[in-house]
């Protein structure tokens, strides 16, 4: 059974870096072909895919948030980890790490293992 934890602080102030881990057990985030996202939710609003990072260890943003966005990872740790810069009060939400099988299903949002998601507010 895949788990996916979030890990982080739940209050970044504005102009900072917001950085939340993903901690994954019962498999590994080099396997083929998994695509280890980042997706957030802000209060009253839809998921918001933010970005992946591959098995292979390539990563594709969210054209939107790619200027702030750098997803990297530790594989000794199996982990990944989301930065997210200059954030602002709109930065505000539940941010998820997930698993989807395959490039299509990242890019469609179909996951088959999400972490239970972290509370990030944005305030000063």
């Amino acid at each position: 059974q895949v788990q996916l934890q979030e890990s982080g602080p739940g209050l970044v102030k504005p102009s900072q870096t917001l950085s939340l881990t993903c901690t994954v057990s019962g498999g590994s985030i080099t396997t083929n072909f998994y695509y280890w996202s980042w997706i957030r939710q802000p209060p009253g609003k839809g998921l918001e895919w933010i970005g992946y990072i591959a098995y292979s260890g390539s990563t594709y943003y969210s054209p939107s948030l790619k200027s702030r966005t750098s997803i990297s990872r530790d594989t000794s740790k199996n982990q990944f980890t989301l930065q997210l810069s200059s954030v602002t009060p709109e930065d505000t939400a539940v941010y998820y790490c997930a698993r989807a099988v395959g490039r299509p299903g990242a890019m469609r949002g179909e996951y088959d293992y999400r972490g239970q998601g972290t509370q990030v507010t944005v305030s000063s």
